[in-house]
């Protein structure tokens, strides 16, 4: 394991161990009680920290400095056969 992906313990660390934190209704946040807000920005940073893991991975990096062929370079898909045992 790559030590990038060691980020991805943070939302899960951030969703399961502060709900206990943070598990009250007051304050109101954009009209949410806390712990629906709590819920509702963890969702958000889950999206933002696999978006930077992505970029950190050098396995993405290779992958986005070479593009692959354009779409008219790909094999068009051949329509799969039903075999039939009657």
């Amino acid at each position: 394991m790559k030590t990038v992906h060691l980020l991805g313990v943070v939302p899960f660390a951030g969703i399961l161990g502060g709900v206990f934190f943070a598990n009250r209704v007051t304050p109101y946040v954009l009209g949410m009680p806390f712990i629906l807000f709590w819920l509702v920005m963890w969702v958000v940073l889950i999206s933002a920290t696999m978006a930077v893991i992505y970029r950190l991975d050098p396995a993405n990096r290779t992958a986005l400095a070479e593009p692959g062929p354009g779409p008219e370079a790909r094999p068009e898909p051949q329509p799969q056969r039903e075999e039939r045992t009657s």
